[in-house]
């Protein structure tokens, strides 16, 4: 009786240190256009993060191997190279996480639907590599714009045989990190304890922050809701202006970018009760890709979450935006079958 106990008890001792060790396995990611204005805060990021015992710098810039080798003297769990040119593919092999940043910044006056023609090609390159090099993998999209790009690399990767709409994803985060900001400093709360749902697209009106929904229970205004609504949906273009035409939203950008992929690495691991705003392929809407609040897990994409009770001026700025959002996904499915 006694060694049948101390059996059942070793087991269980075993698969408790199996659980705690998947949950702290490390993971090898990539940052693709590493040597950007997003690429290198959100690279250092990812080399200081514990999860990751890897990272893959690729950029067409010449000196991105000089930027891995930079990164490589902080001290962290990982290795990181940099790499260019014809070495997309070493670059990306055994590889878990891609981040996508690559693309051209917008300027002044420029919006992201003007990204268009130069980022898709580029989008489309950088994806075909990630379906020949690692094909499991979960691939994030910066590039924008994203309720363009997002669809064509579905496209690439379902002419490729791997498409997995659990491991394909946009970064919507930093519109939730905007609307947390900015929350917070109107209410006087501490930023770190608001939590406001962003949902729709990343572009312009088709992003709607979800102020109903805000955590902790906030009122606002008409005023202030419209002023923030309006805030969120258009940090981008403050940033640009306050930049003079030098730049864009990059260090918040590799900030959020750095962030969600860590959610994203949480989920792999296997924590629980890992959220987050993204968007993906779903069903919640009329329009074939939203973003929405989803449950990552051991697979990526677990459960897609519908956008909840929501006011009726929230309805109707989804609404509105619907069309536009359904057109710019359109958009992007039509280039990536004419130039696939």
């Amino acid at each position: 009786m006694f060694s049948t106990a101390r059996n059942v008890a070793c087991r269980a001792a075993t698969r408790s240190l199996a659980s705690v060790q998947q949950q702290q396995r490390g993971f090898k990611c990539a940052v693709l256009g590493a040597a950007g204005g997003i690429g290198q805060p959100l690279s250092l990021l990812l080399k200081i993060n514990p999860r990751v015992t890897a990272l893959s710098c690729y950029d067409v810039a010449p000196f991105t191997p000089g930027v891995g080798v930079d990164l490589d003297h902080c001290t962290s769990n990982s290795d990181c190279v940099g790499y260019t040119g014809d070495n997309l593919k070493t670059a990306l092999t055994g590889c878990d996480v891609v981040v996508i940043p690559a693309g051209v910044p917008r300027k002044p006056g420029m919006t992201r639907d003007d990204l268009f023609n130069i980022n898709a090609g580029i989008v489309k390159n950088l994806v075909t590599g990630c379906a020949d090099a690692c094909p499991d993998a979960c691939i994030l999209i910066i590039s924008n714009p994203v309720n363009s790009t997002v669809p064509i690399a579905r496209e690439v990767l379902k002419a490729k045989g791997v498409y997995d709409p659990k491991k394909l994803m946009g970064v919507t985060t930093l519109d939730v990190c905007r609307a947390r900001s900015f929350v917070a400093k109107a209410k006087g709360h501490d930023v770190n304890k608001v939590n406001v749902p962003v949902v729709g697209g990343h572009a312009g009106t088709t992003i709607v922050p979800l102020l109903s929904q805000a955590e902790p229970k906030v009122t606002f205004t008409d005023a202030e809701r419209d002023a923030l609504t309006h805030r969120i949906a258009f940090g981008g273009d403050e940033v640009v202006k306050a930049k003079d035409g030098a730049g864009s939203a990059t260090l918040s950008m590799g900030y959020t970018g750095a962030h969600f992929a860590d959610r994203v690495m949480a989920g792999l691991a296997g924590e629980s009760g890992v959220v987050e705003c993204m968007f993906v392929e779903s069903s919640i809407s009329e329009a074939p890709f939203f973003a929405s609040r989803c449950t990552l897990g051991k697979g990526g994409v677990e459960t897609v979450h519908d956008v909840g009770a929501i006011s009726d001026y929230e309805k109707k700025l989804i609404a509105d935006m619907m069309p536009d959002l359904v057109a710019q996904a359109e958009k992007g499915i039509k280039w990536a079958k004419e130039n696939i």
